[in-house]
């Protein structure tokens, strides 16, 4: 076989992206990796935002990018990173999302109850027993156990280049223009000091303007009402189709996704394996079978996001009423000639989380010129406090029209 030398990959976003090691270029072009290409990286955000239909696959090679930059900027401030640290970093920012099954957060713990991030870390030390070893420095750096914090800080942190490239690529296919962020202003501000990653003192706006627009983002996208109202339909559905399926044979669809429907217990090799074989177009085949089945309640949920035919959803600050819920219940079991109980795949409330900026979580340091770093929330900055102060919680209602 030919020598591998180079590969480049032209991104919307940022141009061409160089893939220059050849361990890189076996990851990407694993069957493992390669599912991240049919997995939408919004899940059902198209819903509302055509343009949405960027996968993982497209998200990961983004942030391989940007840590790719900020490694650079590193090593030109004389940061010591080697050239093995440099391969395990990027290794493990391509593998970040692996552990994503179909439709990402949207079904997440809800197909298979087990979150993707520890997933995603049996999948890399799976991987690692192939690639004879070589990946193990790349998992030390993704569990936090690294000797150099700040490649983990790089990789999962509150300013790290997974919410840098998300924040960006999302804004650019949604076409929300709110959630641009100066990336590479960030990345020329980052440093060092005793180990932990910091933003110099003259990247602060540039900071200020990432919280917020992930906090825009939060509420205008993520959490958009007819995003959650669509989300929650597809979480109904497999609710729906898992209590019944034990008693319907015609709702077996005689794919992988039927392992985890019958029978599935724990995350052993075996279910590992099947599900690197899973992603939405599984999901999505399943929904138009259903479409068709007697189970009037399956059927419905499932024609009804064929068709976009959505939950309304309103959001508030405060808990609803649950009288009025109840009755809300009790009128769509009489028009619908179902129970009450079944009533609940039509009518429910919930929470929705804005997850700007957590304490308990990596802190954002900001560095002097003089050396001494401050908490991003300590900085004397009106704005700064208006929009980590700001709700973190809202209260919705789903309910069919």
């Amino acid at each position: 076989m030919p020598v591998y030398t180079r590969k480049i990959i032209n991104d919307p976003i940022y141009g061409f992206i160089t893939i220059d090691d050849p361990l890189l270029f076996q990851l990407i072009n694993h069957p493992w990796y390669q599912r991240l290409r049919r997995i939408y990286q919004m899940a059902l955000a198209q819903m509302v935002y055509p343009g949405a239909v960027h996968t993982r696959l497209h998200h990961s090679l983004g942030a391989y990018h940007l840590i790719s930059l900020a490694i650079n900027e590193l090593k030109n401030k004389n940061i010591d990173i080697s050239n093995e640290e440099c391969t395990a970093a990027k290794a493990a920012i391509l593998l970040h999302d692996i552990g994503h099954g179909p439709f990402s957060h949207a079904l997440e713990n809800i197909l298979i109850p087990v979150h993707h991030e520890t997933i995603g870390l049996q999948i890399m030390e799976r991987l690692n027993e192939q690639f004879d070893g070589k990946l193990s420095a790349a998992i030390s750096i993704f569990n936090n156990e690294y000797p150099k914090p700040f490649l983990h800080q790089l990789i999962s942190g509150q300013l790290d280049v997974d919410r840098m490239d998300y924040l960006t690529r999302d804004s650019f296919f949604t076409g929300v223009s709110e959630g641009v962020i100066g990336y590479d202003r960030i990345i020329n501000m980052l440093t060092v000091l005793e180990g932990q990653l910091m933003i110099e003192e003259k990247g602060l706006h540039s900071v200020e303007k990432f919280l917020i627009a992930r906090r825009q983002m939060y509420w205008q996208v993520y959490l958009h009402k007819t995003v959650l109202a669509a989300e929650k339909m597809i979480v109904k559905i497999i609710e729906r189709a898992r209590e019944i399926y034990a008693y319907n044979d015609d709702l077996k669809l005689n794919s992988t996704l039927d392992y985890f429907f019958n029978g599935y217990y724990e995350m052993n090799d075996e279910a590992l394996e099947n599900f690197c074989l899973i992603d939405d177009y599984d999901v999505m085949f399943a929904i138009k079978k259903w479409s068709n089945h007697n189970d009037k309640i399956l059927s419905t949920l499932c024609t009804s996001l064929l068709n976009r035919n959505l939950y309304k959803c309103r959001l508030q600050t405060n808990a609803f009423d649950e009288n009025e819920i109840e009755d809300k219940k009790k009128l769509i079991a009489v028009q619908r000639k179902i129970s009450v109980e079944e009533a609940s795949y039509f009518v429910f409330t919930g929470e929705a989380m804005n997850t700007t900026y957590t304490l308990k979580d990596e802190r954002i340091n900001i560095i002097s010129k003089t050396g001494i770093f401050t908490d991003i929330s300590q900085v004397d900055d009106p704005l700064i406090h208006k929009t980590l102060s700001m709700p973190v919680k809202k209260f919705y209602i789903c309910h069919l029209p």
